[in-house]
């Protein structure tokens, strides 16, 4: 960690990132990075270029998804792979089930916007390389058509964040079933920013702390490699606490800026970024 710039976790426009994956990897060789993961969500369509690109530029970039999955007790959790094997025949029918499950959750989610006044559909979003619509681009949308004046409104009670959108749910993969794909695809499979983990109490307390120490302790059952210990919404004294955790359990630490913009020069940094 003290010898590497490194950022495990970085989204393009394969999925809803707004820069595409060689020019994130340009940046970052620019800023002096030696290793990055192209980490998109539920697909890895932007790693290849990202790789091509790394290759010509001197820089590591590791192949990396994001899955949105769920413990056995329903609480909803990222489960983040590393050094995989995107032509996996297993991980690609996966990813085929994760595809058809986010389309019908976006009809349902068009639908019950409309029928709250928003004028919006598939037509009105920008898709990336992938055709994917998640939930930041139709907010993106919100915006471009004059709803809301920034994105994070999207988010709020009123809209995404309301109880007729909240309804509207995707199927999502099990823990185990994420991690079992990731390690049979060759990788690592890594807790993303478990410091966003809801319904467990506050963020940060140490009710928190005890319920996701029994979390990361059910998915090291499971086969669970990794926790990302340094990320932008960890405080230090955070990090420092999921350092503990992961040392406690034998698990890799990783650090990650879920890097989404246009800009990777603007990056956030996580707390000890160095």
């Amino acid at each position: 960690m003290d010898d590497y710039k490194v950022d495990y976790h970085i989204h393009t426009t394969a999925s809803d990132g707004k820069m595409r994956p060689t020019e994130v990897v340009k940046q970052a060789h620019e800023l002096g990075y030696d290793i990055i993961a192209i980490t998109d969500h539920d697909n890895v369509n932007g790693v290849a270029e990202a790789l091509i690109a790394g290759e010509a530029l001197g820089i590591k970039v590791v192949p990396g998804i994001e899955i949105a999955v769920e413990t056995d007790r329903g609480i909803g959790l990222h489960m983040l792979g590393y050094n995989i094997d995107i032509e996996n025949e297993e991980l690609k029918q996966f990813l085929e089930k994760m595809i058809d499950n986010r389309k019908i959750r976006n009809m349902q989610l068009f639908k019950t916007l409309q029928d709250m006044g928003y004028d919006i559909t598939e037509d009105d979003i920008e898709v990336g390389k992938n055709s994917f619509i998640g939930k930041p681009l139709i907010a993106r949308a919100l915006v471009d058509k004059g709803y809301i004046a920034n994105e994070r409104q999207a988010f709020g009670p009123e809209i995404l964040g309301s109880p007729q959108c909240r309804k509207v749910k995707k199927v999502k993969p099990s823990t185990q079933e994420a991690i079992d794909i990731i390690r049979q695809a060759g990788g690592t499979p890594v807790l993303a920013h478990p410091i966003q983990t809801r319904w467990i109490g506050r963020p940060g307390s140490e009710e928190f702390f005890e319920n996701i120490e029994k979390i990361i302790r059910d998915l090291k059952k499971q086969g669970l490699a990794g926790l990302e210990c340094y990320h932008p919404d960890q405080n230090e004294e955070q990090s420092m606490r999921f350092v503990s955790l992961a040392e406690k359990y034998h698990l890799h630490i990783t650090r990650g800026s879920d890097f989404h913009g246009s800009d990777y020069i603007k990056a956030e940094e996580t707390a000890n970024y160095r």
